[in-house]
């Protein structure tokens, strides 16, 4: 939630900052939020313990995924732009080993 409202309210006063950049904050906020929130409900659930691979599947991929793109946003490394994937590839894996 720090994040978004750095997004909303201080970012945008900050020089070079885009349309697009604020956007692609919004997203990596968002994907964090619902992240955490669906690790925090996944952890009560019994079977979620016996995964060992979900957890940090899900947590390191977000980890990437949003942290690679606020760093795109505020400092411009462009080099994480193909690491991005990688995180959400992390994330759909975890999600899905959980369903199987």
């Amino acid at each position: 939630m720090i994040a978004g409202a750095f997004g909303s309210h201080a970012l945008k006063r900050r020089p070079g900052i885009t349309p697009e950049g604020l956007s692609a904050w919004g997203t990596a906020s968002h994907y964090a939020i619902f992240n955490g929130l669906a690790l925090f409900v996944l952890s009560m659930h019994p079977r979620f313990s016996t995964h060992k691979f979900a957890g940090p599947a899900i947590a390191g991929g977000g980890f990437v995924f949003s942290g690679s793109i606020i760093a795109l946003v505020l400092w411009k490394l462009k080099f994480l732009g193909p690491i991005t994937p990688l995180g959400g590839i992390a994330m759909i894996a975890g999600y899905i080993t959980l369903v199987l």
